[in-house]
Order: C-alpha cells, then structure tokens, then sequence
C-alpha cells in the first residue's frame, strides 16, 4: 500500500517534509526549507531504505546546540507512522 504523508518538523530550519511510503519502504523524502544540500542529500540516502532501518540511522541526531536536526526529525514522523499516530 502505498501513502504519502506531511510532517511540519520543528526545533529546525526545514518547514515541512513530505514522505511517500511503499508498504514498509520509503518510496520518496522531499524537505522544504533547511540547507539544500543537506536535505537532499538526506532525501536520497533514505528513498528505497526501510522504514526501521532510517529510524535506527537517524533517531537522536543533533544540529549543533540544538537537540534536534532534520534527520532526527525524519525519524520522529516515521516512528509516528509506524505507530499508527496521526500526524
């Protein structure tokens, strides 16, 4: 099954991400906002990865003095969808 979802991330520079997921299989990662760079290189290390194996990557990854980073933010809103969690 195939879904996509939106997640406004916070504590970061990146607005908003969208994620495709194909059954347990992230299908596609667009972030808007933050570093170009940055994000897009995190977009296309995650598509084709399952949805575990990226929370594992990403969970607890800090941006500087902040607790938080985009990736870690990544892996916030595929832990709530693995959950089953509205977001």
């Amino acid at each position: 099954m195939r879904k996509t979802i939106e997640w406004e991330p916070t504590g970061v520079c990146s607005k908003k991400m969208i994620i495709t997921i194909q059954d347990d299989v992230i299908a596609k990662v667009q972030i808007i906002g933050g570093c170009p760079g940055n994000t897009i290189g995190l977009s296309k290390l995650c598509e084709g990865r399952k949805i575990e194996e990226v929370i594992q990557l990403l969970k607890g990854i800090p941006c500087g003095a902040r607790k938080t980073s985009c990736p870690d933010q990544l892996a916030i809103a595929l832990e709530k969808v693995t959950n089953k969690q509205e977001i």
